[in-house]
């Protein structure tokens, strides 16, 4: 299915390209989330049309994502969870966790913009996570897990 992007998306394109993808992955998620449209001759007119206002919203929204990076940026989270005597976790510290503690200090994030490359964190200690914000724009978090008996 062909369509025109109304933002950026990553390993796809940026705002206005005519792109072709799989039926499914337009349907089920790229046009219902608002990322694209179907390419159809009345819906390129209106993109035309449009095209000077997307990209203000695509360039307000890239600064206010980098403000709040800055804000971000450094922000230690401490989670606390049970923990046997060798520093192995009971369980583990996922993503929600850490939006969860992030939200505790005032920053209110997705948990879906937590990148965790190694998944989930089973140990005590520290480590270092990125916040993506957006496309263009991610903020370095530490997350400190300690152990309770």
């Amino acid at each position: 299915m062909q369509i025109i992007l109304m933002e950026k998306v990553v390993n796809l394109g940026n705002l206005g390209d005519l792109v072709r993808v799989k039926d499914g992955y337009a349907r089920n998620f790229l046009i219902p989330s608002g990322k694209a449209r179907r390419a159809t001759p009345a819906a390129m007119k209106e993109f035309e049309a449009r095209r000077a206002e997307l990209e203000k919203l695509a360039a307000d929204k890239f600064t206010s994502a980098q403000e709040f990076a800055a804000k971000l940026e450094g922000v230690t989270v401490t989670v606390a969870r049970k923990a046997g005597v060798d520093g192995r976790l009971f369980g583990s510290v996922t993503n929600y966790d850490v939006a969860d503690g992030l939200k505790a200090l005032g920053f209110t994030v997705e948990k879906s913009d937590i990148r965790m490359p190694n998944g989930p964190l089973k140990a005590v200690g520290e480590s270092e996570l990125e916040v993506a914000l957006h496309t263009d724009v991610a903020a370095t978090i530490k997350v400190v897990v300690v152990g309770e008996h």
